[in-house]
């Protein structure tokens, strides 16, 4: 099941950071996540543009820009 979605886009390097802090997280906690890049959907592309990289738990934002490992840990928990 998953439970945290990173938005980001391509050539991004903050989301290759938060990508970075999702993969060790997620695989500490047994936790499925995906990835979504926003410039393949006009919705996400126009809510998400001047925030990337989201981390999203559950559906529900979690934080933008500089992913904290400690809140996504407290988000999952």
């Amino acid at each position: 099941m998953t439970r945290i979605t990173l938005l980001g886009k391509p050539g991004c390097h903050l989301c290759d950071d938060a990508r970075a802090v999702v993969e060790r997280v997620a695989g500490e906690l047994g936790v499925g996540w995906e990835e979504r890049d926003i410039t393949r959907s006009p919705d996400d592309l126009a809510r998400y543009w001047e925030m990337i990289p989201v981390v999203l738990v559950d559906g529900v934002q979690q934080g933008y820009w500089r992913i904290d490992e400690a809140r996504l840990r407290a988000a999952l928990a």
